[in-house]
């Protein structure tokens, strides 16, 4: 009788439906940004990636950003609508694969929090379109802030000096 029962409350709890992974409802209406576009709009003025990437929150695959390795003094901008977002001395080699910068440019960049993978993380998006730019983490530089923005490549274009 107790391992019947003791299967019984196994199999009731396999079944029971977890939430960290589904996708956070919110009652509020969406942000809104001094640039916005409808859907096919921005699907008809970005790439593929650049649409998966800033609009729909994908992530690009690791070292595939041609600005990975980019060493040139400049301004790292949103690819979305031109907004400045990083600079080159801000930049440094994480390892991780993707462009990592230590600050933002002050108000150019905001932030929420992502349940996306099952726990919190800080995803920022740009101010100024929403894009989604990547996650911001403490595991960066500590001789400066101690902050590892991870941006995907895809969402910047680079502005010489």
């Amino acid at each position: 009788m107790g391992k019947k029962l003791l299967f019984v409350v196994l199999l009731v709890l396999a079944g029971c439906k977890g939430v960290s992974q589904e996708e956070q409802k919110s009652s509020e209406k969406e942000k809104e940004y001094p640039v916005t576009k409808t859907d096919a709009e921005w699907r008809s003025e970005l790439t593929d990636m650049e649409y998966y990437v800033l609009r729909k929150a994908a992530t690009e695959n690791a070292f595939s950003s041609d600005l990975l390795d980019n060493k040139e003094k400049g301004t790292y901008v949103c690819a979305a609508c031109a907004t400045p977002l990083f600079r080159s001395e801000n930049k440094f080699k994480s390892g991780t694969g993707w462009p990592s910068f230590d600050r933002e440019i002050k108000g150019n960049v905001a932030y929420d929090v992502d349940y996306k993978i099952g726990y919190a993380r800080t995803e920022e998006h740009c101010a100024t379109c929403g894009g989604h730019l990547g996650h911001v983490f403490n595991d960066g530089p500590r001789n400066t802030t101690g902050k590892r923005h991870c941006i995907n490549g895809v969402a910047l274009d680079f502005i010489a000096d």
